[in-house]
Formats: C-alpha cells, structure tokens, sequence
C-alpha cells in the first residue's frame, strides 16, 4: 500500500515506511516529529515546475502532465519503486497544505499503476 500525508500529520505505525518526497525540508518541523524513514529528494517536482504551479488548484491538471514527464526520466522513481517493493505500506510524506492539490497525489497515482 501506498500513502500519502501531510508532514503535519501526526505519523503512525500504520503509515509503515514514511518518505518525504518534497525538495526543501518542511518549515517548522523536527526531524523527531517527522519521523522520516528516508528523505528523496530527488522525486520532487523541479524547482522550476514547483515555482510555475505555485500549488493553485487551476493548474492541476496541467502540473501533473508535467510533473509526469518529469518523473520518466528521473532514475530516483525506480530507487523509490524499490523501496516500497520492500515495505508492505510506504507513506508519501509532503508539506502542501491541500490534499486534493500537491506533487505526492501525483506520485503515488504513478506508482499505483
């Protein structure tokens, strides 16, 4: 199973392998509240793409075709492919306000399929 929530959040066991997958550390955050497993980095969206979408829900759409195209060429999706081949439940861990509007929605509907 793969999850997503907010670093926010307060982590549970349930959450199992718990990855933050946003490129800067979250703001006001320990790494002991977090309770982070692994930080990949490298899974973020780009600096520049992160910038153009500015998380504004009209742009969605658009943002996760590009962040899509993105991801086919980043090698950090197979490590992150095999970490959850390892881990029965892995947590998507990511500092957006919206549920319905970040980049691990994203990801984990890429690595769902």
């Amino acid at each position: 199973m793969i999850y997503i929530k907010r670093v926010y959040d307060e982590p549970s066991k349930a959450d199992g392998y718990r990855i933050l997958v946003d490129r800067l550390w979250p703001r006001g955050i320990t790494k002991e509240r977090a309770q982070l497993d692994a930080w990949l980095k490298a899974v973020a969206p780009s600096p520049e793409l992160r910038t153009w979408f500015n998380h504004e829900a009209e742009k969605f759409e658009e943002f996760g075709h590009r962040y899509r195209a993105e991801l086919e060429h980043n090698p950090a999706v197979e490590e992150l492919r095999k970490i959850i081949q390892e881990h029965p439940a892995t947590t998507l861990v990511y500092a957006a306000k919206s549920p319905q509007v970040n980049h691990a929605l994203v990801l984990q509907q890429l690595l769902q399929h």
